[in-house]
C-alpha cells in the first residue's frame, strides 16, 4: 500500500518515502507539561498516533519519538504562583496527560525525551535564527531543528 501525506512545504499530497524503509523515524513535538491538557493539545497527538499505526503496519521497524516540554514560562509561572519546584509541576501534569492520552486510546511513543529537567540545570539559549524564520535551540530532546528550507533535517533519531 503506498501512503501519501501533505506535504506542508511543497502544498502538495505526495507519496511517502522513507530515507530506510527497514527503520522508519518520526518525531513530534509533546505537550508543554504545566497544566491539564484540552482538545487542542490532544488533537495532534491522536493524529500523529494514527499515522504511528499506519506506519507500523507497513515498516518492519518504526521508532515515534514524541518529546514532553518541561521548561517554559508558563512552567516557571505556575511553579512560582504554587510555590514549588518545577520538577513538581512537570511530574503531575506529565502523569494526568499520560492519563488522558490513554482514556483516548493513544499508545505511548517508542521514546519519551524530556527537554530539560531530567537532562540539564538551566535552559538552553538560542544557537542562531532558521532559514525559516524562529531560533534553532542546541541541547536536550528539544532541540530538532525546524527548518523549512528544502533539504533541511534534524539530526537522525
Amino acid at each position: 500500500m503506498q501512503i501519501e501525506l501533505h506535504n506542508t512545504l511543497t502544498r502538495r499530497k505526495e507519496a511517502f518515502t522513507p530515507l530506510d524503509p527497514e527503520r522508519v523515524t518520526m518525531y513530534v513535538c509533546g505537550p508543554t507539561v504545566y497544566n491539564l491538557i484540552h482538545i487542542g493539545n490532544a488533537r495532534p497527538i491522536v493524529v500523529f498516533d494514527v499515522l504511528f499505526r499506519l506506519l507500523r503496519s507497513q515498516y518492519p521497524e518504526v521508532v515515534y519519538a514524541r518529546n514532553i516540554t518541561d521548561v517554559d514560562d508558563k512552567i516557571n509561572a505556575a511553579a512560582h504562583e504554587q510555590g514549588i519546584e518545577i520538577g513538581v509541576i512537570t511530574k503531575r501534569f506529565t502523569e494526568a496527560y499520560h492519563t488522558d492520552m490513554a482514556a483516548l486510546g493513544v499508545g505511548r511513543p517508542t521514546i519519551e525525551p524530556r527537554c530539560i529537567t531530567l537532562r540539564k540545570p538551566s535552559r538552553p539559549s538560542p544557537v542562531g535564527r532558521k532559514p525559516g524564520g524562529g531560533f534553532a535551540w542546541r541541547g536536550g530532546a528539544c532541540s530538532r531543528r525546524r527548518a523549512r528550507s528544502a533539504g533541511a533535517a534534524a539530526p537522525p533519531l
